[in-house]
């Protein structure tokens, strides 16, 4: 699992049948300290995360193993939305006060 700041949607009416009803959204990868990276990831929304949000997400064979993406083509996929986390003690991030 890594963590992610989602920072858009992406819309595409036009895909593989499989996909249809899912909804996608654009997030940039963050490291331990909260830094948010400059690369991005398209991944499939399990959970109902929103822009701005922090999340954890997984890809490769794990991105199909939700409910959501089961048996379908996806590579990435949301499956939490954190509310903190911490690292030796100290919060790196709280949802409502980090954001």
């Amino acid at each position: 699992m890594l963590l992610a700041k989602v920072v858009g949607t992406v819309v595409a009416t036009r895909k593989e049948p499989t996909l249809d009803g899912l909804r996608f959204m654009l997030c940039k990868p963050v490291d331990e300290t909260g830094k948010v990276g400059s690369s991005y990831v398209v991944a499939a929304d399990a959970v109902g995360a929103g822009v701005g949000e922090i999340v954890m997400f997984a890809t490769g064979s794990s991105a199909r193993q939700t409910v959501q993406t089961n048996n379908r083509p996806c590579d990435a996929v949301i499956m939490a939305i954190v509310d903190n986390w911490e690292t030796g003690g100290d919060f790196v991030y709280k949802k409502g006060e980090s954001d």
